[in-house]
């Protein structure tokens, strides 16, 4: 079996799963809290597959950023798809949709709006981190 369908296999009960040489990071946390969170933590995710419940562009640029080799998506975007393409990481899905939405279900997700216009994976990290901060500060 390899990595991709380990963190797949491995991915319910967690919203991520990462997985090397069978070897697997999980997390609980919602959003792109997990992912932010390894990079601020520098943890080296460099090859490792990621099973994830949702991908949007900010979610893909992270991966990106970390140099996740694979993903596989429950729910992708169509710009996280594009995204990860452009980036040459392979992605399979459950389901496609236009965008990633609030957890309010009325706009678009913050983190999506944060790095429309972005497409370095250095940028959107900032950017990323940035509006995860001023969430954090407003609730």
């Amino acid at each position: 079996m390899n990595d991709l369908q380990i963190a797949i296999d491995c991915l319910e009960g967690h919203t991520i799963c990462l997985c090397k040489d069978g070897r697997t990071i999980t997390s609980e946390k919602r959003g792109i809290a997990p992912m932010a969170d390894f990079i601020s933590e520098q943890r080296d995710l460099r090859g490792y597959s990621a099973a994830d419940l949702i991908v949007g562009k900010a979610a893909a640029l992270l991966f990106v950023k970390a140099g996740i080799k694979a993903v596989f998506a429950q729910t992708v975007s169509i710009g996280g798809l594009e995204t990860l393409r452009r980036h040459g990481v392979p992605c399979s899905y459950g389901e496609l949709t236009d965008f990633i939405i609030n957890r309010q279900g009325s706009d678009i997700c913050p983190m999506e709006r944060a790095v429309q216009d972005v497409n370095d994976p250095d940028e959107a990290y900032l950017r990323i981190s940035a509006e995860l901060a001023r969430l954090r500060i407003n609730r």
